[in-house]
C-alpha cells in the first residue's frame, strides 16, 4: 500500500524570502508554500526534491495558488543509488508528463487547484518540477507564481550495501518494474493507501496534532479487526471521521492565529492559543480518545456498546468563542488563589484585540488534459480538495457583543445577584456585586471602545466609496462610514444622526451659509438619505431595521413636504419600497407589521399621494404563488388605503372600483384563508359603490356557482348590501313620494278649474306641445325614447285609422238607424248620447284605460308616451333619465333601485316597455297596446280599467 514518501528540497532557481522552497518540506494548514520573486524574469523554474530513501513512486499530487497560478507543471524522475555521487548538474531525469493548470476564473479567484496524477510506477530519488509561465488576472500584476504544497505517494525500496557490483543489479531491478501497476483499493478503485493521513487533501488542513492522533487510531482499528474486535474497530472508525472535522477547525484557528501573530495583536494570538487547547481537550475528552488508544492495555469497555458511538457519527462540543476564552481567562485571574495578583495581571492579561477576518481558500476541483510521452505513461486523477465553510459560531465575535452563555444584565450591571437571598452575604459576595472589573470590560469590549471609538469601525473600500460618493459629500464620511460598519451599535448612531439631521430644518437652513458640508440642496440631500436608508431597510438586525423605518418615516413626513421636488419624491420611493415591500413579508410578526406601518407612513405624505406612488403597487393582482405572508401584508395595506383615502376616480391611482375589483377577485383564489378574507372585504368595499362592476368580475350568480363555499358567502354578503341599499332608497323614496304628492294635487285642482270653464281648453291642455292630437304627438314621442325604429310610423297610422274607423261607422249608424247624436271615445269605443263635449273631456280626464296623468305635471297623455313625456316635455324632466337596460324612464334618485327591481330587464327586439305595469307590449300592427289595454285581463298597473264604463 502506498504511503507518504518523504522528501526535501534541494534546489530552486528562484524563490521569494518571505516564501521560501523549504516550505514545501511541511505539510499542515499554516504553510505559506513556495513563491516566485516578483522581480525574478525568468519564464520557467525547477524545484528539484530528493527523498529520503529510493522509492517507487505511484501517485504525484500539486495543490496550486489561487491566483498565482503556473500555466503548466512539468514532472520530471531521476533515479541514483547511494553507492553514485548526485548533484543536480549531473543528474538525468526522465520527462514523465506535464499538468495543465486551470486559470480559475470561474470562482473568482478564491478557491485552490488540487491535482492528483496517477503515474505508472517508476523508482526514483529525485523528483523535478519545471513550473513554466504564469496565468495573467488581475490579482497577480507581477508574473508570480506559486506552489503551496507537494505530495509524493509511493513506496521505500530496501537498498544494498552500495557495492559497486550491486549496482547493475538495481538498475536492471529498476527497468525491470517499470511495467508493474499501483496498489488499487478494490472497493472505490483508487489508489490504495496505508493511512488517510498520507493524502494531502488531509494533511493540509488538518491541525498536526489531531493528525498524529488519527495515525495511531489507525494502528488501532488494524489491530483490532485482525483480533476481530469488530465493536472496538467501529468505534475508531466514528472516532477518526469526528476527529477529522475538529482537526479543520482547529486548522482554521491556527491561520487565525498565525495572521494575528503576523499583524503583532499577540493579545488575540493568546487567546486563539488558548481556544485551540480548551477546544481540542474538549474533543479529546468527549470522544474518549484515551480510552480508545488502550495507553495501559486492553479496556474491555471498548468492546462494549456506549452512548457517544451508539448512533452513526458521534457530535462534537461546540466550540469556544474568544469571549468565552476571556471570560474563562478573567474567571481564573478573579479566582480566590489569584487575587493577590489581580492588578498585576489585569493589565496584561485583560485587553481583547478586535479580531481580524481571515479569507480562507476554499479548494475545487477541475480536471486537466495530461498529454502521454513513449517512455513513461501515466493517468491524471483529480480529488475532491474539500472546502472550508465557517460557520456562525466559528467565527470570531465582535467583542462589543456580551456572550452567549451571560445574561444581559451579567453584561452590563456585573455578576447576577444571589439566588438564594436568605444566605449572608460573605465579603466575596460583597466583592461580586461591585461593579465590573477592568478585566471584565476589556474583555467585551467597553474600554477598548471608549479609548478609541473607530476601532471597531470599517473603513470604506474603492467600491463603497464610489457607491457613496453622493452621501459622503452631503453628510461626511464619518456618518457614512456608519452606515458600511460591521457594527450595529454602529449603524444605530448613524441612522440617529441622520434622523437629528432631517429633523433640524431651521438650524440646517441657517448652516447652509456658513459651511460647506449642509449646503446640499434638498433634492440632494433626499436623494443621499435614500441611498443610505435603502442599505439600512434591509439590514437583517432588528434594532437598525427599526431606526431605519424611524428615519423613513422622518424623512417622508417632516423633511420632503414643501421641500423636495416631485420628481425626486418618486425617485426616493421607488428606491425604497421595493425593500419595504420584501420586509412586510417578513416571517417576523414585529418586522413585517414595523414595514407595512412605514408603507402606509409614506403614502401618506402628500407628494406622495398626489402622484399615487404607493397605491399601484398594492392593487396589482396577487397570484397563487405569492407567499402568504407577503399577499396578506399587500392586501392589509391596500384594504387601510382605501378606508383613509377612499375610492378614486383617477385610472392611475390605483384605488380605482376597475383595480381594487380586479386585485380583490384575484386574491380570493389564493390558496391561504386570511388572504382570501382580506380580499372579500376589499370586494365588498367596491360593491357598495359599483355593484354591476364587481358582479362581471365574478362567475353568475346561479345554483351552479353557489355550490362553492366560497361564491356563495359573497353573493350571501352581497345580497345583504342590496338588501340595505334597498331599504335605504325605499325610505328616500317615500320622503320624495309625500312631497310629490302635494304638488300633485295642487296642479289636478287647477286643471279642472280650467276644464269646467271652457271644453276647448282641455282639449288644448291635452294636446301635446308640438301642436298634434293626443295619440299624434304621445307616440312620434314616445319612438324616440324607446329607440325603436319600426314603431314610430306603425303607432301613429295605426291610432289614426282606429279613431277614423270608429268615427265612420259611428255616423253611419247615427244616419241610418238613429239620428240622436252620439259622442264616440277614439282610443276605447266609450260613447255616450248628446252634444255635451264636456262629457267626452271628464272621459279622458279621469276613466279612458288608454290615457293616463303624468305624475309630475299632471298632464293627459297616452300610456304609450309617458316615457318619452317625462324626459323631454315634463317640466320636471331633467329629474329623469332613461334607464340603459329597459328605457323606461326613472327618476334620479330612485334609479339604483330600480336597477335592483326584477322587472328592469333588457327590451326584447320589436317590442315596447309599459310604464304602468313593466310588461312587454308586442308591435302595434299586432294590436298590441289595444290589446295590453282594453282586454279583460289586460294591463294590471292600469287602474283606469276598473272604472271603465260599458258603452251605450
Amino acid at each position: 500500500m502506498a504511503k507518504k514518501i518523504s522528501f526535501n528540497v534541494v534546489f530552486a532557481s528562484d524563490e521569494d524570502n518571505s516564501f521560501p522552497a523549504s516550505e514545501l518540506n511541511n505539510h499542515g494548514p499554516t504553510v505559506h508554500g513556495w513563491r516566485s520573486s516578483a522581480s525574478s524574469s525568468l519564464n520557467t523554474h525547477d524545484i528539484i526534491l530528493r527523498f529520503h530513501q529510493p522509492a517507487k513512486i505511484y501517485r504525484i499530487q500539486l495543490l496550486a495558488h489561487q491566483y498565482l497560478i503556473p500555466e503548466k507543471v512539468e514532472l520530471w524522475l531521476h533515479y541514483s543509488p547511494k553507492s553514485m555521487p548526485s548533484t543536480p548538474s549531473s543528474q538525468y531525469f526522465d520527462f514523465l508528463g506535464f499538468v495543465a493548470l486551470a486559470d480559475n476564473s470561474n470562482t473568482n479567484y478564491k478557491s485552490r487547484e488540487l491535482q492528483s496524477v496517477t503515474v505508472t510506477p517508476r523508482r526514483g530519488t529525485h523528483l523535478k518540477l519545471r513550473l513554466i509561465g504564469a496565468q495573467c488576472n488581475e490579482l497577480n500584476q507581477t508574473g508570480q507564481i506559486s506552489l503551496l504544497a507537494v505530495n509524493i505517494l509511493g513506496e521505500d525500496l530496501d537498498v544494498g550495501n552500495g557495492n559497486g557490483e550491486d549496482q547493475q543489479q538495481q538498475q536492471q531491478l529498476c527497468s525491470s518494474s517499470s511495467s508493474d501497476t499501483a496498489p488499487l483499493d478494490t472497493a472505490t478503485g483508487e489508489l490504495a493507501l496505508a493511512s488517510i493521513c498520507d493524502d494531502l487533501l488531509f494533511s493540509m488542513y488538518v491541525e498536526e496534532s489531531i493528525v498524529h492522533y488519527i495515525r495511531e487510531l489507525e494502528m488501532r482499528k488494524t489491530q483490532a479487526v485482525n483480533a476481530e474486535r469488530f465493536e472496538y474497530a467501529r468505534k475508531l472508525k466514528l472516532c477518526m471521521t469526528a476527529l477529522r472535522t475538529a482537526g479543520e477547525r482547529l486548522g482554521r484557528y491556527s491561520l487565525a492565529k498565525r495572521q494575528a501573530v503576523q499583524q503583532e495583536d499577540f493579545t488575540t494570538a493568546k487567546l486563539r492559543k488558548e481556544q485551540m487547547e480548551m477546544y481540542r481537550s474538549t474533543v479529546l475528552k468527549q470522544l474518549q480518545v484515551q480510552q480508545l488508544l488502550e495507553t495501559q492495555g486492553i479496556e474491555t469497555c471498548n468492546d462494549q456498546s456506549c452512548e457517544i458511538y451508539a448512533g452513526g457519527k458521534p457530535s462534537l462540543p461546540p466550540a469556544p468563542s474568544l469571549q468565552d476564552v476571556a471570560h474563562a481567562l478573567a474567571d481564573a485571574a478573579l479566582s480566590p488563589k489569584s487575587q493577590s495578583h489581580q492588578d498585576d495581571k489585569s493589565s496584561t492579561d485583560g485587553s481583547l484585540g478586535q479580531t481580524s477576518n481571515e479569507s480562507v481558500i476554499t479548494t475545487t476541483t477541475t480536471t486537466a488534459a495530461t498529454p502521454l510521452v513513449p517512455t513513461a505513461t501515466f493517468s491524471t486523477h483529480v480529488a475532491n480538495a474539500g472546502g472550508w465553510r465557517k460557520s456562525h459560531d466559528e467565527l470570531p465575535q465582535s467583542p462589543r457583543l456580551p456572550s452567549r452563555h451571560s445574561s444581559p444584565m451579567s453584561s452590563r450591571q456585573g455578576s447576577l445577584r444571589r439566588r438564594n437571598k436568605s444566605v449572608p452575604r460573605n465579603s466575596y459576595e460583597d466583592y461580586e456585586e461591585r461593579a465590573i472589573p477592568t478585566l471584565r470590560q476589556e474583555c467585551q469590549g467597553n474600554a477598548l471602545l471608549e479609548a478609541d471609538p473607530n476601532r471597531g469601525r470599517s473603513r470604506l473600500n474603492d467600491r463603497e466609496r464610489r457607491q457613496a460618493a453622493l452621501p459622503i459629500l452631503v453628510f461626511g464620511n464619518e456618518l457614512v462610514e456608519q452606515f458600511y460598519s460591521r457594527q450595529f451599535q454602529d449603524r444605530e448612531d448613524g441612522l440617529m444622526r441622520l434622523r437629528n439631521f432631517l429633523k433640524e430644518q431651521e438650524l440646517m437652513e441657517s448652516a447652509e451659509t456658513n459651511s460647506n458640508e449642509h449646503a446640499a440642496s434638498p433634492n440632494k440631500v433626499a436623494r443621499s438619505a435614500a441611498l443610505l436608508l435603502h442599505r439600512a431597510v434591509r439590514d437583517a438586525v432588528y434594532s437598525v431595521f427599526n431606526q431605519a423605518t424611524e428615519t423613513v418615516r422622518v424623512m417622508f413626513l417632516e423633511y420632503v413636504p414643501g421641500r423636495v421636488s416631485p420628481s425626486e419624491v418618486a425617485r426616493c420611493v421607488d428606491r425604497l419600497l421595493p425593500e419595504l415591500l420584501a420586509k412586510s413579508g417578513d416571517p417576523s410578526a414585529r418586522l413585517h407589521t414595523l414595514a407595512q406601518h412605514t408603507i402606509l407612513s409614506i403614502a401618506a405624505c402628500p407628494e406622495v399621494a398626489e402622484q399615487h406612488l404607493v397605491a399601484p403597487a398594492l392593487s396589482r393582482s396577487v397570484g397563487s404563488g405569492t407567499h402568504q405572508r407577503l399577499a396578506m401584508s399587500r392586501l392589509q395595506m391596500l384594504e387601510q388605503l382605501v378606508n383613509t383615502q377612499g375610492i378614486s376616480t383617477d385610472k392611475h391611482s390605483g384605488l380605482t372600483c376597475r383595480a381594487l375589483s380586479e386585485c380583490g377577485c384575484s386574491g380570493i383564489h389564493h390558496p391561504a384563508e386570511p388572504v382570501r378574507k382580506v380580499a372579500e372585504r376589499i370586494i365588498l368595499i367596491v360593491y357598495k359603490m359599483n355593484p354591476r362592476l364587481v358582479r362581471k368580475q365574478l362567475p353568475p350568480d346561479d345554483d351552479i356557482t353557489r355550490r362553492n363555499l366560497l361564491y356563495r358567502q359573497l353573493f350571501t354578503e352581497f345580497d345583504k348590501i342590496d338588501l340595505e341599499r334597498k331599504q335605504e332608497l325605499m325610505e328616500e323614496s317615500n320622503k320624495y313620494v309625500v312631497a310629490v304628492g302635494h304638488s300633485s294635487s295642487d296642479a289636478t285642482t287647477s286643471h279642472m278649474d280650467k276644464a269646467s270653464t271652457s271644453s276647448d281648453a282641455s282639449r288644448l291642455m291635452m294636446k301635446s306641445k308640438s301642436g298634434h292630437g293626443p295619440g299624434l304627438a304621445s307616440s312620434n314621442g314616445y319612438n324616440s325614447c324607446n329607440g325603436k325604429q319600426q314603431y314610430n310610423e306603425q303607432l301613429k297610422r295605426s291610432m289614426l285609422s282606429a279613431s277614423n274607423s270608429r268615427k265612420g261607422s259611428a255616423s253611419n249608424s247615427e244616419s241610418t238607424e238613429d239620428n240622436t247624436p252620439k259622442i264616440h271615445c277614439p282610443f276605447c269605443d266609450w260613447s255616450c248620447s248628446g252634444n255635451d263635449a264636456s262629457q267626452l273631456d271628464r272621459h279622458y280626464w279621469k276613466t279612458c284605460p288608454f290615457l293616463t296623468k303624468c305624475p309630475q305635471c299632471s298632464q293627459v297623455l297616452e300610456v304609450a308616451a309617458l316615457n318619452y313625456h317625462l324626459t323631454t316635455e315634463c317640466d320636471a324632466k331633467d329629474s329623469y333619465v332613461v334607464c340603459t337596460r329597459c328605457t323606461e324612464s326613472v327618476h334620479k334618485q330612485l334609479y339604483e333601485l330600480h336597477q335592483m327591481e326584477d322587472y328592469c330587464r333588457e327590451l326584447k327586439t320589436g317590442a315596447a316597455r309599459c310604464p304602468l305595469c313593466h310588461d312587454d307590449v308586442h308591435l302595434p300592427q299586432d294590436g298590441g297596446w289595444k290589446l295590453h289595454l282594453l282586454s279583460t285581463g289586460g294591463c294590471p298597473g292600469n287602474t283606469r280599467k276598473k272604472n271603465m264604463k260599458k258603452p251605450n
